[in-house]
């Protein structure tokens, strides 16, 4: 397959229509070789509108939800960002061209091995990939933005108390077939603004608690 022709017709057909108009994203998801952070069978369909299967039974998120959620984070080069599930490495990566440092939090031993492999492999150092679980207890600093590469039915506080003030954090939350993706700002030390940004449907973050049993 030709691939820079899929390259550009991932981003024209199915990103750019997913009201990403942004230079420095659509820049970014041109430079940033997205096949180069999946095995060579699935290498020819990193460009399709569609979930990779990945190590531990989960998947990686589609390119325009990887895309807009660069856009709506707006992240800039003195921020430091958290992310919460691996994935295969490859929005971490993009993140670390905007960011200042990332840290990406792990559960799962196969991923973490995964993405750091990926992210030394393309030359990525401000990026550390930890194993950890950020939905149940500090992981470094605060952050000035984070983002939760899986749904959750509810948002932790531990999670939410990692956000410095002024930060943003990108989720997902509901219950399949329909979520919502949010933004969150947090305004102050007390007050968190969410807004509501489209509907659409991932997988459950392997770690999250389900809302009826989560307790504050």
């Amino acid at each position: 397959m030709n691939i820079e022709k899929a390259r550009f017709n991932m981003i024209e057909q199915q990103i750019r229509p997913w009201n990403v108009s942004s230079p420095e994203v659509l820049a970014l998801l041109a430079a940033v070789k997205r096949e180069d952070y999946f095995p060579d069978d699935q290498k020819s369909l990193a460009f399709f509108d569609t979930e990779l299967p990945l190590p531990g039974g989960t998947v990686a998120l589609s390119p325009k939800l990887e895309a807009r959620i660069l856009q709506d984070l707006a992240v800039k080069k003195s921020e430091n960002v958290l992310v919460v599930g691996a994935g295969s490495g490859y929005l971490a990566a993009l993140l670390a061209h905007q960011a200042r440092q990332v840290t990406v939090a792990e559960a799962i031993p196969e991923l973490k091995a995964l993405a750091e492999n990926n992210l030394q492999s393309q030359g990525i150092f401000n990026v550390d990939v930890i194993w950890g679980d950020a939905l149940l207890g500090k992981i470094g600093s605060s952050y000035d933005a984070i983002v939760v590469c899986g749904s959750l039915e509810v948002i932790p506080e531990l999670l939410k108390q990692q956000l410095a003030v002024a930060g943003r954090m990108f989720v997902f939350i509901g219950k399949a077939p329909v979520m919502s993706a949010q933004l969150i700002t947090r305004e102050s030390e007390l007050f968190f603004n969410t807004k509501n940004l489209f509907e659409t449907s991932v997988q459950a973050l392997s770690q999250a608690v389900p809302e009826s049993t989560f307790t504050f």
